[in-house]
Protein backbone atom coordinates (compact mmCIF):
# COMPACT_ATOMS: atom_id res chain seq x y z
CA UNK A 1 0.00 0.00 0.00
CA UNK A 2 1.18 3.46 -0.77
CA UNK A 3 1.39 5.78 1.63
CA UNK A 4 0.36 9.56 0.53
CA UNK A 5 2.22 12.77 2.16
CA UNK A 6 -1.21 13.96 3.04
CA UNK A 7 -1.64 10.47 5.13
CA UNK A 8 1.73 10.97 6.63
CA UNK A 9 1.17 14.77 7.61
CA UNK A 10 -2.34 13.32 9.15
CA UNK A 11 -0.94 10.89 10.68
CA UNK A 12 1.82 12.81 12.45
CA UNK A 13 -0.45 15.40 13.09
CA UNK A 14 -2.30 12.52 15.32
CA UNK A 15 -0.01 10.64 16.63
CA UNK A 16 0.93 12.81 19.54
CA UNK A 17 -2.72 12.89 21.05
CA UNK A 18 -3.39 9.25 20.41
CA UNK A 19 0.07 8.19 22.54
CA UNK A 20 -1.10 11.08 25.45
CA UNK A 21 -4.26 8.93 25.77
CA UNK A 22 -2.29 5.82 25.88
CA UNK A 23 -0.73 3.27 23.04
CA UNK A 24 -4.10 0.47 23.22
CA UNK A 25 -4.77 -1.09 20.00
CA UNK A 26 -8.11 -3.78 19.96
CA UNK A 27 -7.17 -6.83 20.75
CA UNK A 28 -7.82 -8.40 17.73
CA UNK A 29 -5.27 -5.99 16.18
CA UNK A 30 -2.73 -7.21 18.30
CA UNK A 31 -3.09 -10.73 17.51
CA UNK A 32 -3.58 -9.99 13.89
CA UNK A 33 -0.28 -8.14 13.54
CA UNK A 34 1.53 -6.98 16.56
CA UNK A 35 3.52 -10.25 17.22
CA UNK A 36 7.07 -10.72 17.05
CA UNK A 37 8.73 -12.44 14.36
CA UNK A 38 5.49 -11.42 12.36
CA UNK A 39 6.71 -7.96 11.78
CA UNK A 40 9.11 -8.58 9.46
CA UNK A 41 7.39 -5.99 6.24
CA UNK A 42 7.86 -3.50 8.24
CA UNK A 43 11.99 -3.77 8.59
CA UNK A 44 13.54 -2.63 5.40
CA UNK A 45 16.86 -4.61 7.06
CA UNK A 46 15.48 -8.14 6.12
CA UNK A 47 15.70 -7.53 2.25
CA UNK A 48 19.77 -6.16 2.59
CA UNK A 49 20.92 -8.97 5.34
CA UNK A 50 20.18 -11.12 8.26
CA UNK A 51 20.33 -8.78 10.80
CA UNK A 52 21.12 -10.12 14.32
CA UNK A 53 23.05 -7.29 15.74
CA UNK A 54 20.66 -4.97 16.63
CA UNK A 55 22.37 -4.16 19.98
CA UNK A 56 24.75 -2.02 17.74
CA UNK A 57 21.93 -0.12 16.63
CA UNK A 58 18.71 -0.92 15.78
CA UNK A 59 17.47 -0.60 12.29
CA UNK A 60 14.51 1.71 11.69
CA UNK A 61 11.17 0.42 10.98
CA UNK A 62 8.92 1.29 7.62
CA UNK A 63 6.77 3.32 10.36
CA UNK A 64 9.20 5.23 12.09
CA UNK A 65 10.57 6.22 8.79
CA UNK A 66 7.38 7.52 7.62
CA UNK A 67 6.84 9.74 11.30
CA UNK A 68 10.49 10.89 10.08
CA UNK A 69 9.48 12.39 6.52
CA UNK A 70 6.11 13.39 7.72
CA UNK A 71 8.08 15.62 10.38
CA UNK A 72 10.70 16.68 7.72
CA UNK A 73 7.33 17.73 5.34
CA UNK A 74 5.89 19.65 8.23
CA UNK A 75 9.15 21.51 8.48
CA UNK A 76 9.29 22.34 5.24
CA UNK A 77 5.82 24.21 5.18
CA UNK A 78 7.78 26.17 7.96
CA UNK A 79 7.13 24.73 11.54
CA UNK A 80 4.22 26.86 12.05
CA UNK A 81 1.14 24.48 11.22
CA UNK A 82 0.00 23.78 14.17
CA UNK A 83 1.98 25.52 15.62
CA UNK A 84 2.57 23.24 18.71
CA UNK A 85 3.10 20.09 17.12
CA UNK A 86 6.86 20.06 18.51
CA UNK A 87 5.71 20.34 21.87
CA UNK A 88 2.96 18.10 21.57
CA UNK A 89 5.63 14.97 20.26
CA UNK A 90 8.18 16.09 23.04
CA UNK A 91 5.42 15.48 25.79
CA UNK A 92 4.36 11.81 24.21
CA UNK A 93 7.28 10.86 23.47
CA UNK A 94 8.64 11.47 27.58
CA UNK A 95 5.01 10.03 28.80
CA UNK A 96 5.64 6.98 26.81
CA UNK A 97 9.07 6.31 27.64
CA UNK A 98 7.90 6.73 31.60
CA UNK A 99 5.26 4.12 30.62
CA UNK A 100 7.68 1.70 29.39
CA UNK A 101 9.80 2.38 32.79
CA UNK A 102 7.00 2.33 35.02
CA UNK A 103 8.12 6.20 36.33
CA UNK A 104 6.14 9.51 36.12
CA UNK A 105 6.79 11.75 33.15
CA UNK A 106 8.29 14.49 35.09
CA UNK A 107 11.21 11.86 36.47
CA UNK A 108 13.03 11.95 33.00
CA UNK A 109 14.34 14.60 31.30
CA UNK A 110 15.85 14.67 27.45
CA UNK A 111 19.60 14.03 27.09
CA UNK A 112 22.03 13.82 24.60
CA UNK A 113 23.16 10.32 24.84
CA UNK A 114 23.07 7.93 27.36
CA UNK A 115 26.69 8.46 28.69
CA UNK A 116 25.65 12.27 28.60
CA UNK A 117 22.93 11.42 31.34
CA UNK A 118 25.25 9.52 33.33
CA UNK A 119 28.01 11.70 33.29
CA UNK A 120 25.60 14.82 34.24
CA UNK A 121 24.25 12.73 37.13
CA UNK A 122 27.87 11.94 38.28
CA UNK A 123 28.71 15.74 38.01
CA UNK A 124 25.27 16.53 39.75
CA UNK A 125 26.29 14.57 42.87
CA UNK A 126 29.47 16.41 43.43
CA UNK A 127 31.25 13.98 42.68
CA UNK A 128 34.56 13.51 42.90
CA UNK A 129 34.54 16.41 45.15
CA UNK A 130 32.74 15.05 47.74
CA UNK A 131 34.82 12.37 48.45
CA UNK A 132 33.52 9.09 49.49
CA UNK A 133 33.91 6.09 46.89
CA UNK A 134 32.56 5.03 43.59
CA UNK A 135 31.64 1.26 42.85
CA UNK A 136 31.03 -0.41 39.31
CA UNK A 137 31.93 -3.24 37.18
CA UNK A 138 34.03 -4.51 33.99
CA UNK A 139 30.92 -5.59 32.52
CA UNK A 140 29.57 -1.60 32.61
CA UNK A 141 29.38 0.23 29.58
CA UNK A 142 32.94 1.10 27.90
CA UNK A 143 32.42 5.18 27.99
CA UNK A 144 31.92 4.69 31.28
CA UNK A 145 34.48 2.93 32.77
CA UNK A 146 36.51 5.65 31.05
CA UNK A 147 34.69 8.36 32.88
CA UNK A 148 35.60 6.59 36.17
CA UNK A 149 38.93 5.51 35.64
CA UNK A 150 39.40 9.43 34.42
CA UNK A 151 37.79 10.04 38.16
CA UNK A 152 40.03 7.59 39.61
CA UNK A 153 43.36 9.22 37.84
CA UNK A 154 41.85 12.49 39.65
CA UNK A 155 41.99 11.08 42.68
CA UNK A 156 38.32 9.21 43.66
CA UNK A 157 38.01 6.14 44.89
CA UNK A 158 36.87 3.89 42.52
CA UNK A 159 36.01 0.16 42.80
CA UNK A 160 35.93 -2.15 39.99
CA UNK A 161 34.50 -5.48 40.37
CA UNK A 162 35.89 -7.87 37.95
CA UNK A 163 33.57 -10.55 36.54
CA UNK A 164 34.03 -14.57 37.94
CA UNK A 165 35.10 -17.32 36.20
CA UNK A 166 31.15 -18.25 34.47
CA UNK A 167 31.15 -14.18 32.99
CA UNK A 168 29.17 -12.51 35.62
CA UNK A 169 29.63 -10.18 38.28
CA UNK A 170 28.63 -11.83 41.87
CA UNK A 171 26.79 -9.83 44.69
CA UNK A 172 29.44 -11.03 46.95
CA UNK A 173 32.15 -9.28 44.85
CA UNK A 174 29.71 -6.09 45.12
CA UNK A 175 28.81 -6.37 48.61
CA UNK A 176 33.16 -6.48 49.52
CA UNK A 177 33.80 -2.93 48.33
CA UNK A 178 30.43 -1.20 49.08
CA UNK A 179 30.33 0.76 52.42
CA UNK A 180 29.22 3.17 53.85
CA UNK A 181 30.93 5.64 52.41
CA UNK A 182 30.50 4.91 49.15
CA UNK A 183 28.44 7.56 47.18
CA UNK A 184 27.49 6.27 43.79
CA UNK A 185 27.14 2.43 42.42
CA UNK A 186 26.70 2.42 38.76
CA UNK A 187 26.21 -0.13 36.51
CA UNK A 188 24.52 -1.90 33.49
CA UNK A 189 21.04 -3.20 33.56
CA UNK A 190 21.87 -5.73 30.88
CA UNK A 191 26.10 -5.64 30.17
CA UNK A 192 26.64 -4.65 26.01
CA UNK A 193 29.47 -7.41 26.53
CA UNK A 194 27.79 -10.59 27.18
CA UNK A 195 24.10 -9.79 28.04
CA UNK A 196 24.49 -10.71 32.04
CA UNK A 197 22.42 -8.90 34.05
CA UNK A 198 22.45 -7.97 37.47
CA UNK A 199 20.21 -8.70 40.50
CA UNK A 200 19.19 -5.21 40.35
CA UNK A 201 17.06 -5.20 43.01
CA UNK A 202 19.27 -7.01 45.59
CA UNK A 203 21.70 -4.63 44.62
CA UNK A 204 19.65 -1.55 45.20
CA UNK A 205 18.62 -3.19 48.63
CA UNK A 206 22.38 -3.46 49.51
CA UNK A 207 23.28 -0.04 48.36
CA UNK A 208 20.47 1.77 50.08
CA UNK A 209 21.38 0.00 53.01
CA UNK A 210 24.97 1.76 53.02
CA UNK A 211 23.88 5.07 51.80
CA UNK A 212 24.43 4.73 48.31
CA UNK A 213 22.81 6.19 45.24
CA UNK A 214 22.32 3.62 42.32
CA UNK A 215 22.46 4.79 38.86
CA UNK A 216 21.62 1.72 35.97
CA UNK A 217 22.37 1.96 32.49
CA UNK A 218 19.88 0.51 30.52
CA UNK A 219 20.33 0.97 27.13
CA UNK A 220 20.74 -2.65 26.18
CA UNK A 221 17.21 -3.26 28.36
CA UNK A 222 14.46 -0.69 27.62
CA UNK A 223 12.35 -1.80 24.84
CA UNK A 224 13.57 -5.97 24.79
CA UNK A 225 12.41 -6.74 28.41
CA UNK A 226 10.09 -5.58 31.59
CA UNK A 227 11.86 -2.42 33.32
CA UNK A 228 10.31 -1.19 36.36
CA UNK A 229 12.17 1.30 38.14
CA UNK A 230 9.73 1.52 41.00
CA UNK A 231 9.96 -2.62 41.50
CA UNK A 232 13.93 -1.99 40.70
CA UNK A 233 14.51 0.56 43.00
CA UNK A 234 16.76 2.52 41.26
CA UNK A 235 17.56 5.90 41.48
CA UNK A 236 18.56 6.97 38.36
CA UNK A 237 18.39 5.21 35.18
CA UNK A 238 19.89 6.46 31.42
CA UNK A 239 18.92 4.74 27.70
CA UNK A 240 19.08 6.56 24.45
CA UNK A 241 16.51 6.56 21.41
CA UNK A 242 18.83 4.22 18.58
CA UNK A 243 19.10 0.61 19.96
CA UNK A 244 16.03 -1.29 21.38
CA UNK A 245 13.29 1.62 21.35
CA UNK A 246 14.06 1.75 17.61
CA UNK A 247 14.75 5.74 16.72
CA UNK A 248 17.94 7.30 15.75
CA UNK A 249 20.87 9.07 17.28
CA UNK A 250 20.86 12.21 18.86
CA UNK A 251 18.71 11.86 22.15
CA UNK A 252 18.19 9.71 25.59
CA UNK A 253 16.93 10.03 28.42
CA UNK A 254 17.57 10.05 32.01
CA UNK A 255 15.12 9.14 34.65
CA UNK A 256 15.87 10.38 38.14
CA UNK A 257 13.81 9.34 41.10
CA UNK A 258 11.73 12.25 42.48
CA UNK A 259 13.40 11.89 45.99
CA UNK A 260 16.42 12.12 45.00
CA UNK A 261 15.99 15.90 43.00
CA UNK A 262 16.70 17.94 46.15
CA UNK A 263 20.02 15.98 47.01
CA UNK A 264 21.86 17.11 43.61
CA UNK A 265 23.42 20.35 42.81
CA UNK A 266 22.87 21.85 39.07
CA UNK A 267 25.92 21.25 36.98
CA UNK A 268 24.65 22.32 33.65
CA UNK A 269 22.41 25.50 32.62
CA UNK A 270 20.00 25.47 29.80
CA UNK A 271 16.54 27.44 28.27
CA UNK A 272 14.67 24.22 29.16
CA UNK A 273 15.40 23.89 32.62
CA UNK A 274 13.69 27.40 33.19
CA UNK A 275 9.83 27.82 34.73
CA UNK A 276 9.34 31.17 33.60
CA UNK A 277 11.48 33.73 32.81
CA UNK A 278 11.28 37.97 33.05
CA UNK A 279 13.50 40.54 31.50
CA UNK A 280 14.41 43.75 32.98
CA UNK A 281 16.20 45.50 30.46
CA UNK A 282 14.01 46.39 28.07
CA UNK A 283 11.44 49.15 27.44
CA UNK A 284 8.07 48.06 29.21
CA UNK A 285 9.89 45.38 31.55
CA UNK A 286 9.65 45.63 35.59
CA UNK A 287 12.60 47.13 37.03
CA UNK A 288 15.45 44.83 38.40
CA UNK A 289 18.83 44.73 39.86
CA UNK A 290 19.48 42.13 36.88
CA UNK A 291 18.77 41.90 33.46
CA UNK A 292 16.80 39.07 34.00
CA UNK A 293 14.88 36.72 36.57
CA UNK A 294 13.36 33.23 36.57
CA UNK A 295 12.23 30.02 38.48
CA UNK A 296 13.06 26.59 37.22
CA UNK A 297 11.53 23.50 37.53
CA UNK A 298 12.02 21.06 40.22
CA UNK A 299 12.00 17.85 38.04
CA UNK A 300 14.42 15.89 35.96
CA UNK A 301 14.49 17.92 33.42
CA UNK A 302 15.02 21.09 35.50
CA UNK A 303 18.51 19.54 36.25
CA UNK A 304 19.66 18.05 33.34
CA UNK A 305 17.83 19.57 30.32
CA UNK A 306 19.82 21.89 27.91
CA UNK A 307 18.94 23.10 24.82
CA UNK A 308 17.89 21.30 21.65
CA UNK A 309 17.29 17.76 20.70
CA UNK A 310 16.65 15.91 17.53
CA UNK A 311 13.08 16.45 16.52
CA UNK A 312 13.25 13.75 13.68
CA UNK A 313 14.22 11.29 16.08
CA UNK A 314 11.38 12.28 18.06
CA UNK A 315 9.30 11.75 15.38
CA UNK A 316 10.29 7.82 14.98
CA UNK A 317 9.85 7.63 18.87
CA UNK A 318 6.19 8.38 17.79
CA UNK A 319 5.37 5.79 16.52
CA UNK A 320 8.29 2.81 17.80
CA UNK A 321 7.29 3.67 21.65
CA UNK A 322 3.79 3.18 20.99
CA UNK A 323 4.47 -0.36 19.16
CA UNK A 324 6.72 -1.40 21.64
CA UNK A 325 4.46 -0.78 24.35
CA UNK A 326 1.81 -2.52 22.33
CA UNK A 327 3.55 -5.71 21.84
CA UNK A 328 4.74 -5.42 25.05
CA UNK A 329 8.44 -5.93 26.45
CA UNK A 330 7.38 -9.75 27.93
CA UNK A 331 5.82 -10.80 24.58
CA UNK A 332 9.42 -9.31 22.66
CA UNK A 333 11.58 -10.48 25.50
CA UNK A 334 9.75 -14.03 25.02
CA UNK A 335 10.52 -14.28 21.74
CA UNK A 336 14.36 -12.87 21.54
CA UNK A 337 14.59 -15.79 24.19
CA UNK A 338 13.35 -18.40 21.90
CA UNK A 339 15.84 -17.79 19.48
CA UNK A 340 18.93 -17.08 21.88
CA UNK A 341 17.93 -20.09 23.55
CA UNK A 342 18.46 -22.17 20.08
CA UNK A 343 22.36 -20.09 19.55
CA UNK A 344 22.70 -21.46 23.39
CA UNK A 345 22.16 -25.07 22.70
CA UNK A 346 23.72 -25.02 18.81
CA UNK A 347 26.58 -22.49 18.90
CA UNK A 348 28.83 -24.20 21.70
CA UNK A 349 28.64 -27.68 19.85
CA UNK A 350 30.20 -26.09 16.68
CA UNK A 351 32.95 -24.49 19.24
CA UNK A 352 31.90 -21.22 19.75
CA UNK A 353 31.86 -21.06 24.29
CA UNK A 354 29.12 -19.21 25.55
CA UNK A 355 30.25 -15.88 27.66
CA UNK A 356 26.02 -15.58 28.56
CA UNK A 357 25.74 -16.88 32.25
CA UNK A 358 22.08 -19.31 31.35
CA UNK A 359 20.16 -17.30 33.46
CA UNK A 360 20.61 -14.27 31.53
CA UNK A 361 16.97 -12.98 30.40
CA UNK A 362 18.29 -10.12 27.37
CA UNK A 363 18.46 -9.92 23.83
CA UNK A 364 22.11 -10.37 24.14
CA UNK A 365 24.07 -13.60 23.59
CA UNK A 366 27.76 -13.38 23.35
CA UNK A 367 30.09 -16.41 22.12
CA UNK A 368 33.60 -17.01 22.34
CA UNK A 369 35.77 -17.30 18.73
CA UNK A 370 39.05 -18.56 18.33
CA UNK A 371 39.63 -17.46 15.01
CA UNK A 372 37.45 -14.29 15.04
CA UNK A 373 38.84 -13.42 11.20
CA UNK A 374 37.45 -16.70 9.85
CA UNK A 375 34.42 -16.29 11.26
CA UNK A 376 34.20 -12.39 10.05
CA UNK A 377 34.41 -14.15 6.89
CA UNK A 378 32.05 -16.71 6.45
CA UNK A 379 29.24 -14.32 8.01
CA UNK A 380 29.83 -11.98 5.51
CA UNK A 381 29.68 -14.33 3.03
CA UNK A 382 26.42 -15.30 4.04
CA UNK A 383 25.10 -12.13 4.53
CA UNK A 384 24.36 -12.24 8.30
CA UNK A 385 25.44 -9.41 10.14
CA UNK A 386 26.34 -10.07 14.00
CA UNK A 387 29.54 -8.13 15.90
CA UNK A 388 32.62 -9.87 15.83
CA UNK A 389 35.47 -8.00 18.28
CA UNK A 390 38.42 -9.23 19.60
CA UNK A 391 37.56 -12.89 20.31
CA UNK A 392 34.11 -12.56 21.25
CA UNK A 393 31.12 -12.73 19.00
CA UNK A 394 27.92 -10.95 20.34
CA UNK A 395 24.43 -11.93 18.65
CA UNK A 396 21.25 -9.48 19.29
CA UNK A 397 17.78 -10.81 17.86
CA UNK A 398 15.07 -8.87 17.65
CA UNK A 399 11.27 -8.51 17.10
CA UNK A 400 11.74 -9.04 13.18
CA UNK A 401 13.84 -11.84 13.69
CA UNK A 402 12.83 -15.91 13.16
CA UNK A 403 14.32 -19.35 13.50
CA UNK A 404 15.54 -19.13 9.72
CA UNK A 405 17.70 -16.04 11.27
CA UNK A 406 19.33 -18.21 13.78
CA UNK A 407 19.33 -20.94 11.19
CA UNK A 408 21.33 -18.97 8.51
CA UNK A 409 24.12 -17.84 11.60
CA UNK A 410 24.12 -21.41 12.54
CA UNK A 411 24.85 -22.55 8.53
CA UNK A 412 26.87 -20.11 8.05
CA UNK A 413 29.52 -21.22 11.24
CA UNK A 414 28.84 -24.99 10.78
Amino acid sequence: MTISRRQLLKGLALAPALTLVGPAVAASQRRASLVPGNLASDFDVVREETCLDNARWHPMSRGARAQVDAYMAYKERGVWHPPDLIDRLQASVRENFARLINAEAREVAYVNSTTAGETMLVGSLGLPDKGGNIVTDALHFEGSLYMYGALKKQGMDVRCVRPTPDWRIDLKDMARVIDDKTRLVAVSLVSFINGFQHDVKALCDLAHSRGAVVYVDAVQAVGTLPVDVRALGVDALGSASYKWLMGDFGMGFLYVNQRLIPRLRRMVYGYRQLDSFDYHAFPGDPPGEYPASWSQHEDAAGYFEIGTYSNATLAALSYSLPQILNLGPDAIQQHTQTLIAQLQRELPRLGYASMTPPDARSSIATFITKDPDNTTARLRKANVDVSVQGGRMRVSPSIYNTQRDVEKLLEALS
